[in-house]
């Protein structure tokens, strides 16, 4: 009697452990799907001291700790795309009406698209243009130089702290 109420448990523990098992893969793999489509990603929690069995209640937290990252994900996501959205809006009332919206900017990365260019509501023809109320939006072309660093061209930058030499 007592060896089969031993065998039930263990087997209700292992199906329950294999149903963990499977929310937590479930988790991981909706979790690394909304990362790669863009959202950010979770931070890092807290490391283990290497391999070993997790209990129950161990996974059970895991599960937990996975669903709480899917769901702040999610909301981070869904707040980027809202962001990115309003941006879009506001960037079509730019280019419908540039006259109501003088000096203002828009970057690129607002919009969600790489690069880093800016719209930007300028007068047409500089002074004259803005007496005369004609405004046009125009796309800068971004940073040209966005990819030269000092070391391409042969020169250290300076260290955080340290004092300059002075040449004698």
């Amino acid at each position: 009697m007592l060896t089969l109420i031993q065998t039930t448990t263990r087997t209700a523990r292992r199906r329950a452990r294999a149903d963990l098992r499977a929310q937590i893969a479930r988790l991981e793999h909706q979790l690394a799907d909304a990362v790669m489509t863009g959202a950010p990603s979770p931070g890092p929690r807290g490391g283990r001291a290497g391999p070993r069995m997790l209990g129950l209640a161990e996974l059970e937290a895991e599960r937990d700790a996975l669903s709480a990252d899917l769901a702040t994900v999610r909301a981070a996501a869904a707040a980027t795309a809202d962001a990115q959205e309003a941006a879009r809006r506001r960037l079509e009332a730019m280019l419908a009406r540039p006259r109501e919206h003088r000096f203002a900017r828009l970057a690129l990365a607002d919009l969600g698209e790489p690069g880093c260019g800016v719209y930007m509501v300028r007068p047409r023809l500089g002074l004259i243009g803005m007496l005369a109320g004609w405004w046009q939006v125009k796309l800068s072309s971004g940073c040209p130089l966005a990819d030269f660093t000092l070391t391409q061209i042969g020169i250290r930058p300076p260290v955080a702290g340290a004092t300059p030499r002075v040449a004698a």
